[in-house]
């Protein structure tokens, strides 16, 4: 089954970055950098998230008391679900965007363990603006994904718990375009190409998105879960490459 097979590929990437004190670093240095700004942003939403739930439900004013709660708790949830959507990815894109060496570096370390082809030559400065320009593009497309999620998330008893699971499909589809992106561009695939790709094999893809979008949506546990999820989307680059994702046994 495909998505058992990308959560094996995940397993392998923490692994690979947890017993490596190396790997470890250069994934999570610009991670805690960035998670400092995301904590302060998560405790003003929480602060803020009653009465934006109050703003966004006027229809709810003239409802009895029970019912008015109600509509005030499934907008507050909503809100909460579409922002983690975006908290996530927009948090993936920043970490990528101030740290694109160190991640490149981390999957090529990953890629020339089990062979990889000759990385194409790129400038740090062309690698760091391409970086920019994709992250923002899947900002734009995090927050386009936020607003049907929200509207979802209003569905009465169910809204909350569908709106959580597409949220954690979509989340994880875009944390996969952003992190194999080292890997698939030293392979000379762009954006566009790199999602065509991901779309071949969805279910693979999910396996290693989604606990990846899960981890990196807790604070603080965020910091090992983007190496984690770099070296395990490494990993996904070269198994929809057709290449091994597996170290030739010694002999």
């Amino acid at each position: 089954m495909e998505v058992v097979t990308g959560l094996g590929l995940f397993a392998r990437g923490a692994v690979t970055v947890l017993r490596s004190p190396r790997l470890l670093l250069l994934g999570a240095v610009p991670a805690l950098i960035v998670s400092v700004f995301y904590v302060a942003a998560l405790i003003a939403l929480v602060a803020w998230l009653p009465d934006l739930a109050v703003v966004v439900t006027p229809f709810a004013d003239g409802w009895s008391d029970g019912a008015r709660t109600t509509a005030h708790v499934a907008a507050g949830a909503a809100i909460a679900g579409a922002a983690a959507t975006v908290a996530v990815v927009t948090f993936v894109a920043v970490t990528l965007a101030v740290g694109g060496p160190f991640y490149e570096k981390l999957a090529e370390i990953v890629d020339d363990e089990l062979g990889a082809p000759p990385a194409l030559a790129t400038s740090w400065a062309s690698s760091v603006a391409r970086g920019v320009r994709d992250g923002l593009l899947l900002v734009g497309l995090s927050l386009l994904a936020a607003v049907p999620l929200f509207v979802l998330g209003l569905v009465p008893v169910a809204g909350p718990v569908l709106a959580s699971v597409a949220a954690a499909l979509v989340g994880g589809r875009l944390l996969m375009i952003e992190l194999s992106a080292p890997a698939l561009q030293r392979r000379g695939l762009d954006l566009r190409e790199r999602r065509r790709l991901l779309r071949t094999r969805r279910a693979l893809t999910w396996g290693v998105g989604i606990p990846t979008y899960l981890l990196a949506a807790i604070p603080l546990v965020a910091i090992l879960a983007i190496p984690a999820g770099s070296a395990a989307a490494t990993l996904l680059a070269r198994e929809l490459r057709g290449e091994p994702v597996r170290a030739p046994a010694q002999a």
